[in-house]
């Protein structure tokens, strides 16, 4: 999906951009601590192992963010170089994820406050959306299944960027309280309450669009 190339000075080389393709599968190789301290030295091929074990994670996040696949694609692309650029800066006290992933979202918030043109809501998910039918699965039951989910997303494009956000983390990505705040840069009490403001908002849109079919 991702192809990157950036240049961080000649002393550190470039990213090819056919690099990610050839890296090793999603977790699979070394921890990221060994990696993140390879390509601070200069090891393009240990940061495009980064860049393929995070980039589908990272862009499947971002397309339920934005609502956007084209827009997402953009911001895993940008926050990549970002982070290939300033990687010498991280100071390890958090998750790589967590830091690669509030780069990614600094970006996408620039996206949403550039954009003024209304995001379609076609491809959210954008064929990430875990297939959880079994093969005996009825035709009825996939179809209000399919609609539930298709209510879920649209209930949560309503919602405001930083509830969005923490919902993605929590119940998509499944973080816990402590990752959650590494990713957005907030407290722990801070999180706490966000999230139970945003599940309160999303429960409300729900409600929504569950009145307006009666």
């Amino acid at each position: 999906m991702l192809r990157v190339k950036a240049n961080r000075g000649t002393s550190r080389g470039t990213i090819s951009p056919n690099l990610a393709s050839n890296s090793m599968n999603h977790h699979s190789g070394p921890p990221d601590q060994e990696l993140i301290a390879a390509s601070v030295a200069g090891d393009q091929q240990a940061f495009g192992v980064l860049v393929c074990r995070y980039q589908d994670r990272l862009f499947n996040s971002m397309v339920r963010m934005l609502r956007c696949e084209m827009m997402a694609a953009d911001v895993v692309q940008d926050a990549f170089l970002l982070a290939w650029r300033k990687l010498d800066s991280f100071a390890g006290r958090s998750a790589f994820y967590s830091w690669l992933f509030r780069i990614a979202r600094n970006q996408a918030v620039s996206k949403i406050r550039s954009s003024k043109s209304v995001v379609s809501l076609e491809g959210i998910g954008g064929g990430s959306m875990p297939d959880l039918a079994g093969e005996t699965e009825s035709p009825d039951s996939r179809m209000i299944r399919e609609e539930s989910l298709m209510q879920l997303e649209q209930a949560m494009a309503c919602l405001s960027e930083p509830h969005r956000a923490i919902l993605i983390l929590r119940e998509i990505e499944e973080m816990d309280y402590e990752q959650i705040s590494e990713a957005l840069d907030m407290p722990v009490g801070t999180v706490r309450s966000r999230l139970f403001r945003a599940r309160m908002q999303l429960r409300d849109e729900m409600l929504k669009l569950v009145d307006a079919e009666d």
